[in-house]
């Protein structure tokens, strides 16, 4: 959806990524422009080191690129939506600078404006990471729609950089205030987070998983994957095989170890789960072949190149309950796969994937279920 988002530092039409003039969904809300609107309205000093952490589709970074911010974000599509709508407000390329939340963040912060995630243990991640550029005169600044901000968000606040307090809501969006305490000394981040896998789970029982901060499922085997691991198919010889939205990679990691001659990619659009795949593959001393790549789905990897895609698609994008990825993902793993080639996916029941992959694929079959989930099988024939 092209969306206008009018702000003190003019109008700008901005897309999510990737733009699909079907989706109804914005890449922007009430909250960054309540957060525009203060620093205007206040005239906060723009200078120094601006950092714009979590920008879920770059209109932070772009409203305020004269300034030169740098946007930290785990999302792969949020960067490239950045990247879009800079262009598409004429800003040159390099202005912003973009990192992820595995790179090394700037040494000094001067402004530090958060746009608060859905997952608290990210937040506190990054809060933790960029502790140390923070100082005394650094004006903090979060964002967040009601419903996302918590007693336990400013808490965390609090404990990490210093006093915190909030304003009134507006439009249902709500900002965060934070005074900087040099003096406090919040510590190391807890994260990336390790246990190890209950019986249970398939070829993975017994071995270590690796999750960083925002990985679904940080702390524990979540059940929809602890069924999927009892039913992945059976791979034999170097077969070409796709965790697709891999998470902490132990789907992947599971074939992985079960057939040492399989060649596994992990894909995600997360950075952070991306690099817990990678860890979690590593810790395990697995001796087969794997790649790691963050992207787009299937959108990077060769027509035809794939012989099975394993994938647990996401039903929500931040706060919005959507059906987009997962059609992505479908569509993706079926230009992706050799003629014969498999795509297995777990989902719960309700959310009807045999019916949209038939629409995909011309076929669907169960290959196991409970009250709560489902296993199905799709197989690409030629058409």
């Amino acid at each position: 959806m092209n969306d206008r988002m009018t702000t003190p530092w003019g109008e700008f039409a901005l897309t999510r990524f990737p733009e699909d003039p079907r989706d109804r969904l914005r890449a922007w809300d009430a909250s960054d422009a309540y957060l525009l609107a203060h620093l205007a309205e206040l005239g906060v000093p723009l200078t120094g080191t601006v950092v714009v952490v979590g920008d879920r589709w770059g209109a932070l970074a772009t409203a305020l690129a004269a300034y030169e911010p740098t946007q930290i974000t785990d999302s792969f599509l949020a960067q490239e939506a950045t990247r879009a709508n800079l262009a598409r407000a004429g800003v040159a390329p390099g202005t912003v600078g973009l990192l992820t939340t595995q790179d090394p963040p700037p040494e000094r912060i001067d402004v530090l404006l958060v746009r608060v995630p859905k997952s608290s243990a990210l937040l506190e991640d990054q809060l933790l990471r960029l502790a140390p550029a923070v100082h005394e005169g650094t004006v903090v600044v979060g964002t967040g729609m009601v419903k996302e901000i918590h007693t336990s968000t400013l808490k965390l606040f609090e404990r990490v950089l210093g006093p915190t307090r909030t304003s009134l809501a507006r439009q249902k969006a709500r900002l965060i205030f934070c005074t900087p305490d040099p003096a406090l000394r919040p510590g190391a981040s807890p994260w990336p987070y390790r246990y190890v896998l209950p019986e249970g789970a398939g070829p993975a029982s017994g071995h270590t998983v690796v999750n960083h901060a925002g990985v679904f499922c940080a702390d524990r085997l979540d059940i929809g994957t602890r069924f999927f691991l009892r039913h992945l198919p059976d791979t034999r010889g170097t077969q070409r095989v796709v965790d697709l939205g891999c998470g902490n990679g132990v789907v992947g990691t599971s074939v992985a170890l079960a057939n040492p001659d399989a060649e596994v990619l992990f894909v995600d659009e997360s950075f952070q789960a991306v690099s817990s795949a990678e860890a979690t593959y590593r810790a395990n001393g697995v001796p087969g072949h794997a790649e790691f790549r963050v992207g787009d789905g299937l959108s990077g990897v060769p027509s035809g190149s794939v012989d099975i895609v394993l994938n647990n698609p996401p039903f929500h994008s931040h706060q919005a309950t959507t059906d987009a990825t997962a059609w992505r993902m479908f569509t993706g793993a079926r230009r992706a796969l050799r003629p014969g080639g498999e795509l297995w996916v777990i989902g719960n029941r309700h959310l009807g994937y045999h019916v949209k992959l038939r629409r995909v694929f011309g076929n669907s079959r169960v290959v196991a279920g409970d009250p709560k989930f489902v296993v199905l099988k799709a197989v690409k024939h030629d058409r």
